[in-house]
């Protein structure tokens, strides 16, 4: 068995071809296409956010967890995910806050948002300076964040190339 971006294969031979077949298993995947802020690949599960955050006072860098009580998301640990805000909440320091998670080993894979934000790509650039490795962020549009389901697997490749199962 192979795993390629959430999608498995098995592979067998078939007696009546005698060639190599492909026959994939699991649910069907959705191909979409983001604007890259910031280039890079990433892979995880999808964290959906129903609001924008602040990372300044909205995300604790130690724990990785939501720590706004105010977000409907509070509690939640955003470590590991690819987080789907639909925008960020003002605060300049929020690209602090991100290289205090990149430091921590608590940041997000990677990061999609509904509406692009300089702040937070900053922080993913200077993390890349300071030799960390590049948080990929993405704008997608309002109508693709409807479309990414609670819980999905996310693979983001080259180019902003996004594949949801």
């Amino acid at each position: 068995m192979r795993r390629l971006c959430g999608v498995v294969y098995y592979w067998f031979r078939c007696a009546k071809s005698r060639g190599l077949d492909v026959v994939r298993v699991g649910e069907p995947s959705i191909e979409l296409k983001g604007r890259p802020l910031v280039e890079g690949q990433a892979r995880g599960p999808l964290l959906k956010l129903t609001r924008p955050i602040s990372f300044w006072g909205g995300v604790d860098p130690v724990s990785g967890l939501i720590v706004d009580p105010r977000h409907p998301e509070f509690e939640l640990c955003i470590t590991g995910t690819v987080l789907l805000i639909p925008g960020a909440v003002g605060s300049s320091s929020s690209s602090a806050i991100l290289l205090e998670l990149l430091r921590e080993g608590t940041a997000p894979a990677a990061i999609l948002m509904g509406k692009a934000d300089a702040i937070l790509a900053l922080g993913s650039i200077v993390g890349l300076e300071l030799g960390y490795a590049p948080i990929p962020i993405l704008e997608v549009t309002r109508t693709d964040i409807v479309r990414f389901p609670d819980r999905a697997d996310v693979c983001i490749e080259a180019q902003g190339r996004i594949i949801v199962t």
